[in-house]
């Protein structure tokens, strides 16, 4: 492995060794500090961010080694026009590994091509964050004593939520695995994790409106906050930015050892009075987040010599076609006319294709 763009880079064995390592980094912390002596992790964040870009740079620090970066695209040179790629090109002279937030979709993917050292996928509007998936197999692991035999439930933005869509195709990775999709019929999950993750690999799950429903169930709910930044209208942000607000008295019915977790900033979907619940597990997703975060990037300087050969084998599967753009404005095809339009196959028979920097459907 070379990169990180999507979780779906990583195969299971792949993601139990990080976790593995991320584990024995909890309990043997000093054995760690110099792994990564002489080496520079470059933080490009075009989008805001405190807890990732923190984590990040806490990870190598605590690896012993050393950080450089922007945490906004205005102080960066893309204010004055520079592409994704001439900045990546850039940076990669003067650091070992990057790890990149970009707000448009597919933005990591084509730095990825273009970098000369690893890429780690920060968050890409609202399309994947693997790491942050990262972050959540290991705190279900470790407060769950086990990835498999689970309810799921995650509520909220589950459109533009990122660390949702990633998240579900995890864990579609292990067995007995339900979802429970608790959301406004606006922000529903996209058609294309319901097709192409949720039904190809036989998961079961359900819809609802109401967080209350299927409480019972659970043995994790994953709260989301409504993303005001993903919204062009103010007034479809303010109509559903409290529809769901999770409060003790809703959890009466939630089982002892539920697993509430939340990717963070919070605004009002969990109440305070959660907090002190022994079922509240969002702050220890913070630091669980660090140390995972510091197996990830001993892996990918450990292998980046290695060759791909899923990607190549991906690669395969694509095609061109240089009359067609794709029509999602978050796209970062969107602000790059050099980038050439790369579709994957979908279904042949419908002539059915997907964006592959941001996923987007596109009937021929």
């Amino acid at each position: 492995m070379k990169n990180l763009i999507d979780i779906k880079d990583l195969s299971i064995q792949e993601i139990e060794e990080l976790i593995k390592v991320a584990q024995d980094i909890i309990k043997n912390k000093k054995k760690y500090s110099k792994k990564c002596n002489g080496k520079k992790l470059a933080t490009l964040f075009f989008e805001p961010s405190t807890r990732t870009r923190l984590s990040f740079e806490a990870a190598m620090m605590e690896l012993g080694g050393n950080v450089l970066g922007f945490s906004s695209a205005s102080s960066s040179s893309t204010s004055k026009g520079e592409s994704v790629s001439d900045t990546i090109r850039t940076v990669g002279c003067y650091a070992d590994i990057i790890a990149m937030r970009h707000p448009k979709e597919g933005a990591p993917l084509v730095a990825s091509i273009k970098s000369t050292v690893p890429i780690i996928n920060a968050g890409d509007g609202g399309h994947n964050h693997p790491t942050q998936t990262l972050t959540d197999l290991l705190t279900i692991k470790c407060e769950k004593n086990r990835l498999d035999n689970l309810t799921i439930g995650l509520c909220g933005d589950l459109k533009f939520g990122r660390t949702v869509h990633s998240l579900i195709t995890a864990m579609t990775k292990y067995k007995n695995i339900k979802f429970v999709l608790i959301s406004p019929e606006e922000l529903k999950v996209p058609e294309y994790i319901k097709k192409e993750v949720l039904e190809k690999n036989n998961i079961i799950w359900c819809e609802t409106t109401d967080l209350e429903e299927y409480m019972q169930d659970l043995d994790i709910l994953y709260m989301t906050r409504v993303q005001r930044e993903r919204f062009n209208d103010e007034k479809e942000y303010l109509k559903l930015k409290d529809c769901y607000i999770l409060t003790k008295n809703k959890l009466k019915k939630a089982k002892e050892d539920l697993c509430i977790m939340h990717p963070l900033p919070r605004v009002n979907e969990i109440s305070k009075q959660v907090d002190d619940d022994k079922r509240a597990c969002y702050f220890k997703q913070v630091e669980y987040g660090k140390y995972i975060r510091m197996a990830l990037i001993m892996k990918l300087l450990n292998e980046q010599n290695d060759n791909n050969i899923d990607e190549l084998k991906r690669e395969k599967e694509e095609k061109i076609f240089d009359s067609i753009k794709c029509q999602n404005p978050r796209c970062i095809t969107s602000e790059n006319d050099d980038l050439e339009p790369i579709f994957i196959l979908t279904d042949k028979e419908k002539q059915i294709y997907r964006c592959k920097y941001c996923e987007t459907i596109l009937k021929k």
